[in-house]
């Protein structure tokens, strides 16, 4: 018998679907979400997810291998659409057997949703969904499920809050659809209210960010737990015509110093020396830059800090399967007070 009935029961759905003991993802964090933190997750009974991010498909294979010496429960692989060589990142993952791929970043491909269903061995294709129309198209387009993450996450982030995207999109498709909620999610209260709402389970990243797994830097670790919820704020776009979606990350000297990287970029378009999309590559080039630097570097003055609002809640170093016990609890007490 489970030792948390009341949340496992409403998780059934999504532990089904994953394979692990928990429908708690978490969340791809570039330089964070590596084979250590995601092996303790999955081993943990949550499911971990590694961050492909820049990845070549070299490094990919090699990092798929790694975690699979670390663990032999399920795992996923987290990859870009608009990576270059996303077909090349699709075959590793059905070389490998990997069961499931969240597609992150914007509109999956033409082909790349087929691609990563076809074969032998088809894995499970799972999607962003800003919205209800797009999720809805989505789930038509072969998706097997669906994550909506509210502007309170950490990293790139859409407009719109985690509450009211989970009311508006839960009783719409959560009864007939495997439906996660992520974005500001930091304690096990929260989980168990989107799990009465009808989702299938939860994403968290901020919360693992700092687990005694994760291989950041004790400097970055150190400024999540000096943090507060409004410590993490989003970047601001300055230039129309450079479309920027905002990035949530603790504010410091790298926050100015992305202001200064849109102007310079934008005076190269002034000058027609660059296309449109070469100057988008360039301020995603900027992210893949700065946060390296933080997470492995420890540089927390220059580096990108990215942290939901949910950082606030984040005090000690903890071990991956005691955040989960811990939150598996929380929800556990909530439910039973119902």
């Amino acid at each position: 018998m489970s030792e948390f009935p009341k949340t496992s029961r409403l998780m059934q759905r999504g532990c089904d679907f994953l394979g692990s003991q928990y429908a708690i993802l978490c969340g791809a964090m570039s330089w964070v979400s590596e084979r250590h933190l995601v092996a303790a997750i999955s081993n943990g009974g949550g499911f971990g997810v590694i961050a492909c991010g820049a990845m070549t498909p070299e490094l990919l294979d090699a990092e798929i291998a790694a975690t699979r010496t670390l663990t032999d429960k399920p795992f996923g692989v987290n990859l870009i659409t608009m990576h270059p060589q996303l077909f090349d990142l699709i075959e590793v993952c059905r070389r490998h057997g990997v069961g499931h791929v969240v597609l992150a970043g914007g509109i999956p491909l033409r082909g790349s949703v087929e691609a990563i269903k076809d074969g032998s061995s088809p894995a499970k294709v799972i999607c962003f969904a800003p919205t209800l129309a797009l999720g809805k198209k989505l789930l038509r387009s072969g998706a097997d499920a669906l994550v909506i993450e509210g502007m309170e996450a950490g990293g790139h982030i859409g407009p719109v809050s985690t509450s009211v995207l989970a009311q508006e999109i839960l009783p719409e498709l959560a009864a007939d659809h495997l439906i996660f909620v992520a974005g500001g999610i930091g304690r096990g209260e929260a989980i168990a209210g989107y799990l009465e709402m009808g989702a299938a389970g939860v994403q968290l990243g901020t919360r693992f960010a700092c687990a005694t797994e994760s291989i950041a830097h004790p400097n970055f670790k150190k400024a999540f737990f000096r943090a507060s919820a409004r410590d993490a704020v989003a970047s601001v776009q300055i230039d129309d015509r450079l479309p920027v979606i905002p990035v949530r990350a603790l504010k410091n000297r790298g926050t100015e110093a992305f202001t200064r990287k849109q102007m310079e970029v934008a005076g190269v378009l002034d000058r027609n020396e660059i296309a449109m999309e070469e100057a988008q590559l360039q301020i995603e080039h900027y992210w893949a830059g700065s946060l390296k630097r933080a997470v492995i570097d420890g540089d927390i003055e220059h580096g990108s800090l990215m942290a939901g609002q949910s950082v606030g809640m984040v005090r000690e170093e903890e071990p991956a399967a005691q955040i989960l016990a811990g939150l598996m609890a929380q929800s556990e007490a909530a439910l039973t007070l119902r």
